[in-house]
């Protein structure tokens, strides 16, 4: 059984353990190679000494695992993951090995969430576990409890698959990407109420546009318990749905504080929300999951808060502005329409006078008909009108008697006249 010393690192205050010394004993003075000795010395009652006292399998794996586990601390252990399976119960099962032994190990589907992404073959990887004997079997394993790869393989490994899950599922799509409100009245906040992130978000916003309201969201940013509160604060905006846009973010940290940020629930969460969203994890370098599935991503809190609220003094400018345009606009179409209305006057002018002038012409014409046809016209000729004395025109001989009198119109004026004889057309004498 390995042996523990008492003596501590100074810098780290760990024990250290000589793993793999085989422990100093001195022979049992007394051991004989017979049962009947057991008999006279532990007594034919004493647990297992007899086939009387015979104890059962389950007995000794578990007074083994016992043993095991008591014996030794969790330890970081170093190795080349070999047989990799992913039982359907969520379990993970490998082995450790190095250039001289190998070892069981077994993940249990309690502990996977610790662990961004399961191992492949062949990985260089440091587990701590606990060392532990599977009691139903017999077997010794490790059971593994955190797992780290050399450089960021494991969170690479994980960033990549939950990277392929959403785009498979159009959450990273450009098209979705929603514009921002350029004048929004709510943005609610989802953060840890106790970090600097919402303190420069708030400092911002009061700097900016006093007038916009600020609603905190509180949930963990980083731990275990981060993914599952950052998704129940994320759909409590969602329910409430009275923010016009939504800020999910945390202040800078280490590659490890940013995992709640890189988890495909929280990731879900964000796209799910109605309200156009703006992560703003403080860490330039890395970009995270919800960076990808946001609709805007800022490198601070900071900027965060400007990319949200605009100032009131570029509002002010903005409107300003548009108001020049406006006037501007205005002076324009009232100019335009002024050179419109003087080209539809000179146009209608041109139009009538043409169109009198084509009445005119159209009324000489008939004028002149009506002139050619008229008895005046007649008259001109050298032709003359009989009229009775009531202006009646006496057109037939019937309509004259020997000595009655007429009028008989001429050219330039009227003769009296009386009728001495009338002669019928034809007749060649007279009447």
């Amino acid at each position: 059984m390995p042996k523990r010393r008492d003596s501590r690192d100074d810098r780290n205050d760990r024990y250290d353990l000589d793993l793999f010394a085989a422990p100093q004993v001195e022979p049992y003075p007394s051991t004989p190679s017979e049962p009947s000795a057991f008999y006279e010395e532990l007594g034919t009652t004493f647990p297992g000494a007899s086939p009387s006292s015979a104890v059962s399998v389950g007995t000794v794996t578990q007074t083994a695992k016992d043993i095991l586990e008591g014996a030794f601390m969790p330890l970081w252990v170093r190795g080349e993951v070999i047989d990799f399976k992913a039982h359907r119960n969520g379990h993970w099962y490998f082995c450790l090995r190095d250039g001289s032994a190998q070892l069981r190990c077994v993940v249990w589907s309690r502990d996977r969430r610790s662990i961004p992404a399961p191992p492949e073959d062949g990985m260089q990887v440091t587990a701590l576990g606990q060392l532990t004997i599977y009691a139903a079997r017999g077997d010794m394993q490790f059971a593994v409890r955190r797992i780290e790869a050399e450089g960021d393989g494991l969170w690479r490994r994980a960033l990549e698959r939950t990277r392929a899950k959403l785009e498979a599922d159009g959450l990273l799509a450009p098209n979705r990407k929603r514009a921002l409100p350029r004048y929004p009245r709510i943005v609610a906040v989802v953060t840890s109420p106790d970090g600097a992130a919402l303190h420069d978000i708030a400092a911002v916003v009061r700097r900016r546009a006093p007038h916009v309201k600020l609603v905190v969201v509180p949930a963990t940013v980083q731990g275990d318990a981060a993914p599952e509160e950052l998704c129940y604060a994320i759909d409590q905006v969602s329910r409430w749905n009275g923010a016009d846009t939504v800020i999910i973010g945390r202040g800078g940290g280490a590659r490890e504080d940013l995992r709640a940020f890189n988890d495909e629930r929280v990731a879900r969460a964000m796209a799910r929300c109605p309200a156009p969203t703006i992560s703003a994890v403080g860490h330039e370098i890395d970009v995270t999951i919800c960076d990808l599935v946001a609709d805007h991503r800022a490198p601070t809190p900071s900027a965060a808060a400007e990319a949200a609220v605009r100032a009131t003094e570029e509002l002010v400018g903005e409107l300003e502005a548009r108001t020049r345009q406006l006037v501007g606009a205005m002076a324009a179409r009232i100019d335009d329409g002024a050179v419109a209305v003087q080209q539809l006057a000179a146009g209608l002018t041109t139009a009538s006078r043409a169109a009198i002038d084509r009445r005119a012409n159209r009324i000489a014409a008939a004028a002149g008909r009506l002139h050619a046809l008229s008895p005046v016209a007649t008259l001109a000729r050298g032709y003359a009108i009989a009229q009775d004395d009531d202006g009646r025109t006496l057109a037939s001989v019937d309509a004259f008697e020997p000595g009655s009198e007429f009028d008989l119109r001429v050219r330039d004026g009227t003769v009296r006249s009386t009728t001495r004889a009338i002669t019928r057309r034809g007749d060649n004498g007279e009447a």
